[in-house]
């Protein structure tokens, strides 16, 4: 089977960059006082419990063979009181960290979302779009547990660590060392696998990034695939990238089970060695070891080795943690190539003199889509850009809505650089139909008011009036509130274009963009949508791209673009005239309908 673009991985870091998960412990300054408050009481019922021992202790060694059951009783209800506190700071640790987890999970996840709000076409051009939503849901939510959890159980494991070893070594100095003997054989596997596991999860996060990225093109590609009989394919396809996934996973996990294992039979290891000697020492005169101190000792051992098994999961929550956020800080790292200069200004009230000066473009290095164009319109006027496909008319209006940058040259409105003004400024005084008519999930009249959200329902209904949208929307069964899917799957798409032509309408710019606006419209239905174009289009400048002439003969001005230049215009009776480029389009239409 030929190699599909999912096929392709990202490029890995080689190194664990234990920076990225300092930048994630910024996220938790907001709510660093209650994260305190949580760290103080845990380690306050940590401090409580790391008592119990010494409590047994006195009792076999001190209350039992005095017979004293009065100490006996006291004793108990420490161990009561210290079992209770911590069952309470327990109960409020978990209700707290997962209020502030979830909370960073949401700061988190705002951030990547704003920051995909302002970043150029260019980035989505470059990217499947079922790559980039794995990374602001899935690789997210993938932390929810070492944010809600882990880094508070780090914290109280750490200190835990600390009580444990001193009252270790207040309780019996030579078992304390035995036990401590096996940190450095943990140490050795820690360092055995880091490299490892780290490389193995930054695969799985990429095998997950590639699957998810093709799912996400397969369903809404899906009309396409049937009608190409194309379901077998794109199952193997899905096949051969589900099976590399589950590989990636295994291949991963089997490293993060290696971790517990390996404390659990070190732990065990030394545990027996603590019994083994420690009876020996029992009945070492020189320095015997009471029966007190042995139960409250293993009492200990068996404390000591939880939080180390706590913090190697931890560890291995980390491990993966660091794959997915080098991904997540990628993504907010990602430089806003169009954005706004650092004096830049509010564009004032546009008239409508655009000015086209030297303007080049590519999308590629070395390879010019636009090359030194120049032209002037007029506020009020049409100008109609009609052209061959790939000859740079939809990266004209893009550059003149600052979608892109320019290579060179400079784009003017009313005698104002574009590239000194604010870009919301600038888009907010223009309205823009694009050559795909998205419609978003939602209500009819939600869709046409999403580009002036405080206009009434009269203007939204005025607006699809205008465009000819009106009649068909209330034959739908809830007329303007009726719920429409993601991408309209319910419309046609000339429906859908004519529920986007009245959003850009509803706007009420003074500069219009329509590309391609009429291409999926009926003939019947755009006689009648021409009249009312040419009502709105008055008092307005706008840039109409077009396919089919007879929409565009009224224009002030057309243009024939082809190879990045404006080779002839003019108004439709003098391109005629002139018997060039546009009359052969014009003339091949024409014989076409003919």
């Amino acid at each position: 089977m030929a190699r599909n673009k999912y096929d392709v991985d990202e490029i890995l870091e080689e190194s664990f960059d234990f920076e990225q998960f300092k930048r994630l412990m910024g996220y938790l300054k907001p709510y660093r006082k209650r994260f305190l408050s949580v760290a103080v009481l845990m380690l306050s019922a940590s401090a409580s419990t790391m008592l119990i021992p010494q409590f047994f202790m006195k009792i076999m060694d001190e209350s039992i063979p005095a017979k004293d059951m009065q100490s006996v009783a006291f004793y108990s209800g420490l161990t009561l009181l210290a079992a209770l506190y911590s069952a309470i700071s327990l109960r409020y640790k978990i209700k707290h960290t997962n209020i502030i987890g979830q909370q960073i999970i949401h700061d988190l996840r705002y951030d990547i979302f704003e920051h995909l709000q302002d970043l150029p076409f260019s980035y989505y051009d470059n990217r499947p779009h079922g790559k980039i939503q794995v990374r602001v849901v899935n690789y997210v939510n993938s932390l929810s547990d070492l944010l809600s959890n882990g880094i508070v159980n780090t914290i109280t494991d750490l200190c835990n660590l600390f009580f444990i070893v001193t009252f270790m070594f207040l309780t019996n100095v030579r078992l304390t060392l035995l036990c401590l003997c096996g940190l450095p054989l943990l140490a050795a596997v820690v360092i055995f696998i880091k490299k490892r596991q780290h490389r193995a999860w930054q695969i799985q996060s990429n095998k997950q990034s590639n699957l998810n990225a093709y799912i996400a093109e397969s369903i809404g590609g899906i009309r396409v695939t049937q009608s190409f009989v194309r379901e077998e394919m794109n199952s193997d396809i899905f096949n051969n990238l589900s099976r590399s996934y589950r590989k990636s996973w295994m291949h991963a996990v089997l490293y993060n089970f290696t971790m517990g294992p390996s404390v659990d039979i070190i732990s065990m290891a030394t545990t027996s060695a603590i019994y083994v000697l420690g009876i020996h020492w029992m009945f070492d005169s020189s320095s015997p070891i009471t029966v007190g101190v042995l139960i409250a000792f293993t009492s200990y051992v068996s404390r000591f080795w939880a939080p180390v098994n706590t913090l190697a999961g931890f560890y291995n929550s980390l491990l993966t943690a660091i794959s997915y956020l080098e991904r997540i800080f990628e993504t907010i790292d990602e430089p806003v190539s169009v954005q706004d200069a650092p004096n830049a200004v509010e564009m004032p009230p546009i008239h409508g003199d655009v000015s086209f000066e030297q303007v080049s473009f590519s999308y590629e290095p070395g390879v010019r889509i636009l090359d030194k164009v120049s032209f002037r319109a007029h506020a009020g006027e049409s100008f109609a850009i009609v052209g061959p496909t790939g000859a740079g008319k939809t990266t004209l209006v893009n550059l003149l809505s600052r979608f892109y940058n320019l290579e060179e040259g400079r784009i003017l409105i009313d005698g104002t650089d574009i590239a000194g003004v604010t870009i919301h400024s600038l888009r907010a005084q223009m309205g823009v139909m694009m050559q795909d008519s998205f419609i978003f999930a939602g209500t009819i009249m939600d869709n046409i008011r999403y580009g002036n959200a405080t206009a009434s329902d009269e203007d939204v209904i005025r607006a699809a009036k205008t465009v000819c949208a009106h009649d068909f929307i209330m034959e739908l069964e809830n007329g303007y509130q009726t719920e429409v899917n993601e991408r309209g799957s319910r419309l046609s798409v000339g429906q859908r274009q004519l529920i986007s032509f009245a959003r850009a309408l509803l706007a009420d710019p003074k500069i219009l963009i329509l590309d391609e606006a009429t291409s999926s419209i009926d003939t019947e239905t755009e006689i009648v949508l021409q009249r009312g174009l040419n009502e709105l289009l008055k008092g307005r400048t706008s840039f109409i791209i077009a396919h089919r002439l007879s929409t565009i003969r009224n224009a002030s001005c057309i243009m024939y673009v082809d190879k990045g230049t404006i080779l002839e215009k003019g108004t439709h009776e003098e391109l005629m005239a002139l018997g060039g480029e546009y009359y052969r389009l014009y003339m091949s239409q024409y014989l076409n309908c003919a």
